[in-house]
């Protein structure tokens, strides 16, 4: 079987398989594979959602993906020094 280069180990793919999961599975396995990530992450679950959402609607596995999706899109405050006034 050949890699794939959004899912390289699988995980998301086989969280769509599996009977019953629930959304903490669904979040520990997404954090897997963000950490596994090369490149531009938002891209990618972009596509995964694009990929698995027709089929797979309401599979908690999808909201996953989309409150990734929001949350990588939304900037975050950065925080030290750069934070800081410096008035």
């Amino acid at each position: 079987m050949e890699r794939d280069p959004l899912d390289p180990k699988g995980l998301i793919r086989e969280a769509y398989r599996i009977d019953g999961i629930g959304i903490e599975e669904c979040r520990s396995i997404f954090l897997d594979w963000a950490l596994s990530q090369d490149g531009d992450t938002q891209a990618a679950i972009a596509r995964l959602i694009a990929r698995h959402h027709a089929d797979h609607p309401d599979h908690p596995m999808t909201r996953v993906l989309q409150e990734g999706a929001e949350k990588a899109a939304t900037p975050r405050r950065r925080g030290g020094w750069r934070s800081r006034d410096r008035g």
